[in-house]
């Protein structure tokens, strides 16, 4: 069923930017995520977190575990996650649930004469529930979580409802962790007005290892697989002759290729203190500011351990005027 899924998900139009509702959805959803480059989908331990990404990386591990986060998003506007653990039985079955919610902040509100009237705000909101089961006699692990969203834009509200399936391979020997995600499948039930708007599909490929002998664990990325054709011509990059006739920026293979790509390290990923850090490329190169060095599309964090409680802090780099704060807590309940 998850692998028929996933073959209907690659076969679906692809969703990127402005292409479809509910874009909160595909947020980074803690520091540590963040701070590796946004979409990591291939930690496999306590936290779960993770399992809001990646249904198939639930476990027994995060038995217990409560991990809380907050990002002091761009303006006014904060958005946050919850999640929680719980193992039903002494083998595998791990119920996994969690809470992603965005707060725009406040607007003034204007008629059409320009004239002023009430302020209005906006809100989303989804429950996520998920579970994983390892195929037997294999190290393939397979997960799904089903998601119910709420939106309010000042008058105008919708519900809808998502399926997020995923298949992760786990080889212990070599601490190798490949996974292949599909997220957000599915509808609106109720849209804002009549039409019924497209949800943010993704497919997001990762592979992350520990390096023998070495403290280090790297991390690398594919986001948007179902859709080769992300980069797009920047106007405010077109040349302009002497004759005054303008070129539009050419965009390569490569430039597409790379702006799939996501890379990330973590130093000390077994310890009780952990330094993160994170480049994505896509958004490195959309946010650069030409002739002036930015640093868009870089993150770093770090995280803490104190007895049963981990503190996590990712700080988010897009451009010079614009960086974002995400700070989580992870506490252990047994």
């Amino acid at each position: 069923m998850v692998l028929g899924c996933l073959a209907f998900a690659c076969t679906s139009i692809a969703q990127v930017g402005g292409r479809a509702t509910y874009q909160f959805l595909n947020l980074g959803i803690s520091p540590r995520q963040v701070a590796l480059g946004g979409k990591v989908v291939t930690n496999y331990d306590y936290d779960p977190t993770q399992g809001l990404f990646n249904p198939a990386s639930i476990n027994p591990e995060m038995d217990n575990q409560l991990s809380l986060n907050y990002n002091n998003y761009i303006g006014d506007v904060s958005y946050g996650t919850a999640a929680y653990a719980y193992l039903w039985d002494r083998r595998t079955q791990v119920l996994h649930a969690g809470i992603t919610y965005i707060n725009y902040g406040k607007f003034a509100g204007y008629d059409e004469q320009g004239n002023s009237t009430d302020s209005f705000g906006g809100g989303e909101v989804a429950v996520s529930f998920g579970h994983a089961r390892n195929i037997a006699f294999t190290k393939f692990h397979v997960g799904g979580n089903v998601k119910f969203i709420s939106s309010k834009l000042e008058q105008y509200s919708s519900l809808g409802v998502a399926l997020d399936v995923a298949l992760m391979y786990v080889y212990e020997d070599w601490d190798l962790n490949i996974a292949l995600v599909a997220r957000n499948i599915g509808t609106q039930i109720e849209p804002y007005e009549t039409t019924i708007e497209k949800l943010p599909f993704e497919l997001i490929f990762g592979m992350s290892q520990t390096l023998e002998n070495i403290p280090i664990r790297w991390h690398f990325t594919l986001e948007n697989v179902q859709r080769w054709n992300v980069a797009f011509a920047n106007p405010n990059r077109d040349e302009i002759d002497l004759e005054g006739n303008a070129t539009s920026e050419k965009i390569t293979f490569i430039d597409n290729a790379f702006r799939h790509m996501i890379f990330g390290i973590e130093l000390f990923p077994e310890s009780g203190f952990n330094l993160r850090l994170g480049y994505n490329l896509r958004r490195g190169e959309e946010l650069r500011i030409i002739e002036q060095r930015s640093f868009a599309g870089l993150s770093a964090g770090f995280s803490v351990k104190l007895n049963k409680l981990r503190l996590s802090y990712a700080y988010s780099k897009y451009n010079s005027a614009a960086a974002t704060s995400y700070f989580g807590l992870n506490i252990n309940l047994q």
